[in-house]
């Protein structure tokens, strides 16, 4: 036994097994309680000398185990998987003097557990042999199983095909059998080729069909059973290859007819089309009935996917025309397409029933007809009153009420937390969990422990109860933050770097200093970036403010010389009220206070500047306090001045590259439509080092930022509450590439940069226009938020934003097609006039191209819906939409152009 204890702890795995087998069971006992002890012993030891005993106390365990269930117990363990080659076949001769019987049960065991490889495979499929028992077949085998075939295909100098390996392994037939009773196919299955390839895994399944391995019928049945329950479209996909390889019989269809029904109506398109043309088989035998077709059409023309909906009007107007007599029936059905979005289905729809309906014998079908019709838009109005008459009852003239979300109330900011064990336990809750790297919709009610709202209670929190309860804070805090890196190992050089810096990092700065974790050489690394070069990107600078002020707040609680920050905001989108700062300052004074730089420059870059004699009055309170600051804080809001002005971009009108300058539409710089924002000399000359980038002149640069993801900037609009504008120049390049290059995550900003007191304009406008054309679906719904925040707020100007997207489509920065989904998006929450303003402003600019754009017939269905439900009053005539209508063909662009040409008051020209 020493030997053996001696091997494992040495690594010599190999000889592990002679000398288990060397044992006799009492032996093999004794040794396995050392064995335990010595796994429990190695999960404290560093990776480098736990790997060197890891496989040997593996076999050795597993070895000395007498029962089959404590066996694959061990051999299964999580910390003592972690190998490179695999240890079963040491495993297996460590067991060879074991019971058939017991090595059978041990594989019906081992097999039944999860997470199981290519390797437990080979390692159950040996013991099954040895044993002389059936394999145990299970999903988690199975998954082992495909792992293997999968590596098979490309082992060796040829690469040998699918069906081949399957042939070669006699399990095959069970395990390719189980696969239609896994809940998930494994990935390995998932991956598709194409259907000729020789690792197609359908064709590879249905080849063991060929050879008699596997029931035909049986794996049809299952096939059928499969698509009708549903799930992931990957393994439907699977099942319908395996099918349609398979080929049902004429007596099968007819069997499954409400199966195929079924699949037809709630599919996915390709399971809901392979049914749709076993229903034309079976309609073209007779064997479909009259009724069921009326049905399954009914479902099926309610259906999004154009293809599926023209196919079954095809099928309903073979029926029709096959035996008239049915119209009584089929018509109806036909109706349902009258709701469909596509205006070329309305039209066959439309045609189909015109044809048909004098062979309609029951009063009750006119008259239901015409009540489907009622909804169809001015386009048809005229084919719908000759075919009905008065049975079609004129819409009734109904105020159009625009349904926008209601305007974002401020939210004021709860107060710092005021006892330490709620302060600590927000701060550890924020620093361990990141909670402020994540944005929060614009719509969402504000957690108090998420967002910048959370970070400046907590900040503020800090500095007040430093002052007053320093002992009891550090305790705490060292106590709830015990294993933290920052707190064992001190602060890592990304926290002070202000290219990748988070609100989190700020907090743990702050806390580090509290708990005197921060060195003399951490210092000397934040002052030495605190200056951000005028090169720098916005990110590092902005990110440089919140560094400045968290480096600040620690050198102060070091000292204990403040009461609490200045620059903490009134409410949630980063906003400090005047009169409140000028209180604060008043406190300051009394106290002997003073205030901090960068605190302070951070509360004169927050406080509301209202104008007018309010504004008027809180520049006098703050000039009578005789202070400094207060003198500052008095010319600031006078002033009334933005932090950068930003100038307007060259590019005003549309004019699209030409043919001969190719490479103006391959160059994002030749492209680019940016903005550039003046000096502003106050910042430069007052403001600490960390502030002076916000003064420089900045030229507009197209530049990926590597260094910054949106996770890491939800204080980058409370930094300039009161220069959306601003703010919004500095960010284009992140939203151009959004748009042009598929950069994701960089529109997460924009809602709360619309929820922002200050003044929005052409900017933000521009800003609005590449996020709505961002090519990642959620970037494009965080700009349809910010439109309907800025339109609820009566800050929207839907014709600058239209003509702002004119230009970009000129450019080819932003696709029609995205654009086009963002504005139907918007529209479906009830904006239609706002939605159809900014398209009334686009269209013309587009509808002018010698080339149709990809996209302009659904750019033109969002207008044409918008158009026929608030209707057109206060809209222009559209230049270009009358000649685009009439032109020949019957293309998405001609139709959509002729029904929103159709929702104008003088109708179609």
């Amino acid at each position: 036994m020493n030997e053996l204890l001696t091997a494992v702890r040495d690594g010599r795995h190999h000889e592990v097994p002679p000398l288990v087998l060397a044992l006799d069971r009492p032996g093999r006992r004794a040794a396995l309680a050392e064995l335990k002890e010595l796994r429990k012993e190695a999960r404290g030891w560093d990776w480098r000398r736990r790997d060197r005993v890891r496989k040997a106390l593996l076999v050795a365990g597993a070895g000395c185990q007498t029962g089959a269930a404590a066996c694959a117990a061990w051999i299964g363990g999580r910390d003592l998987r972690d190998w490179t080659r695999s240890p079963y076949p040491l495993i297996l001769a460590a067991l060879k003097d074991r019971d058939p019987a017991w090595l059978g049960d041990l594989a019906r065991r081992f097999a039944d557990r999860a997470a199981l490889s290519d390797a437990e495979y080979v390692f159950v499929g040996e013991l099954t042999r040895t044993a002389g028992v059936p394999l145990h077949v299970t999903d988690h085998l199975v998954v082992g199983w495909t792992e293997l075939v999968s590596a098979a295909r490309w082992r060796g100098r040829t690469h040998r095909p699918l069906a081949e390996i399957l042939r070669a392994d006699p399990h095959s037939a069970a395990l390719a059998a189980r696969l239609f009773e896994m809940p998930e196919l494994p990935p390995q299955v998932d991956f598709s080729d194409a259907p000729d390839s020789r690792d197609h895994w359908p064709a590879a399944v249905c080849a063991l069909v060929d050879d008699g391995a596997l029931d035909r019928a049986r794996l049809v049945e299952r096939c059928v059973t499969r698509l009708l329950r549903g799930g992931r479209s990957v393994d439907l996909r699977f099942f319908l290859a395996v099918l349609v390889r398979l080929g049902a019989t004429d007596e099968e269809e007819e069997r499954h007819l409400r199966d195929w029904t079924a699949m037809a109506a709630d599919g996915i398109a390709p399971v809901a089309s392979h049914a749709q043309q076993v229903l034309v088989r079976l309609d073209e035998r007779g064997a479909l009935p009259t009724g069921v077709l009326a049905e399954v059409s009914s479902a099926v023309l309610f259906r999004q996917e154009k293809k599926l909906v023209r196919a079954q009007l095809t099928l309903l107007g073979k029926a029709l025309r096959r035996d008239p007599a049915t119209a009584d029936e089929l018509l109806v059905a036909v109706a349902e397409a009258f709701g469909h979005e596509a205006v070329d289905v309305q039209e066959r729809a439309l045609k189909l029933v015109a044809r048909y309906l004098p062979r309609a014998t029951v009063p009750e079908t006119r008259e239901r007809l015409a009540s489907a019709a009622e909804p169809l838009g001015p386009l048809h109005r005229e084919t719908v009153t000759a075919l009905f008459g008065d049975l079609v009852e004129p819409e009734p003239a109904e105020a159009y009420e625009e349904f926008l979300p209601p305007a974002p109330e401020p939210r004021p900011l709860e107060p710092a937390p005021g006892t330490v064990a709620e302060l600590v336990e927000e701060v550890a809750a924020r620093v361990k969990a990141h909670a402020s790297e994540r944005w929060i919709p614009s719509s969402a009610v504000l957690d108090t422990a998420a967002g910048i709202t959370g970070f400046e209670r907590s900040l503020d929190g800090l500095v007040r109860l430093a002052r007053t309860d320093r002992e009891e804070l550090t305790g705490a805090l060292r106590e709830a933050l015990a294993g933290v890196h920052f707190v064992e190992h001190g602060l890592s050089p990304y926290m002070v770097d202000p290219r990748g810096v988070s609100t989190s990092h700020g907090l743990s700065v702050v806390v580090a200093s509290l708990l005197g974790l921060v060195s003399e050489r951490d210092r000397s690394a934040w002052w030495a970036m605190a200056a951000v070069p005028g090169g720098a990107c916005a990110h590092s600078a902005l990110n440089g403010v919140l560094l400045d002020r968290a480096w600040e707040a620690a050198e102060a609680m070091e000292s204990g010389r403040l009461p609490f920050l200045l620059a903490t905001p009134t409410w949630h989108t980063g906003a400090l009220d005047a009169a409140e700062l000028v209180e604060r300052l008043r406190v300051y004074r009394e106290s002997g206070a003073v205030p901090g730089p960068a605190d302070f420059a951070q509360a004169l870059l927050r406080v509301r500047r209202c104008g007018g004699p309010e504004g008027d009055g809180s520049a006098a309170a703050a000039e009578a306090l005789g202070t400094a600051e207060g003198d500052r804080l008095a010319a600031w809001l006078r002033a009334d001045e933005p932090v950068a002005p930003v100038l307007r971009h060259p590019a005003t009108a549309v004019s699209r590259p030409s043919a001969a300058n190719w490479w103006q539409r391959s160059a994002t710089g030749a492209r680019q439509v940016l903005l550039a924002t003046r000096e502003r000399a106050v910042i430069r000359r007052d403001f600490p080092p960390a502030f002076h980038w916000l003064g420089r002149a900045q030229l507009p640069q197209a530049r990926q930022c590597y260094h910054w993801g949106p996770e890491r900037s939800s204080h980058w609009t409370a930094t300039l509450p009161e220069d959306p504008e601003t703010l919004a120049a500095w960010l284009l390049p992140d939203l151009l590439f959004a748009a042009d290059e598929g950069q994701r995550g960089a529109v997460g900003f924009l809602p709360a940069l619309a929820e922002s007191t200050g003044v929005t304009g052409g900017a933000t406008h521009l800003a609005l226009a590449y996020a709505l054309g961002a090519r990642h679906q959620e970037d494009r719904t965080a700009a349809v938020d910010a439109l309907l925040v800025l339109a609820g707020r009566d800050r929207l100007d839907g014709a600058l934003l239209g003509r702002e997207l004119a230009i970009l489509v000129d450019r080819d920065l932003v696709k029609v097609n995205r654009t086009a989904d963002a504005l139907g998006t918007a529209a479906d929450t009830g904006a239609h006039r706002t939605v159809l303003a900014v398209l009334a402003a686009m269209l013309p600019g587009l509808l002018a191209y010698e080339k149709t754009p990809r996209g302009l017939g659904d750019l033109l269905s969002v207008a044409a819906g918008c158009a026929e439900r608030c209707g057109t009053g206060g809209i222009g005539p559209i230049a270009g939409l009358a000649e685009t209508a009439g032109r020949k063909g019957s293309s998405q662009t001609v139709r959509q152009a002729a029904r929103l040409l159709a929702a104008f008051p003088d109708g179609p020209a």
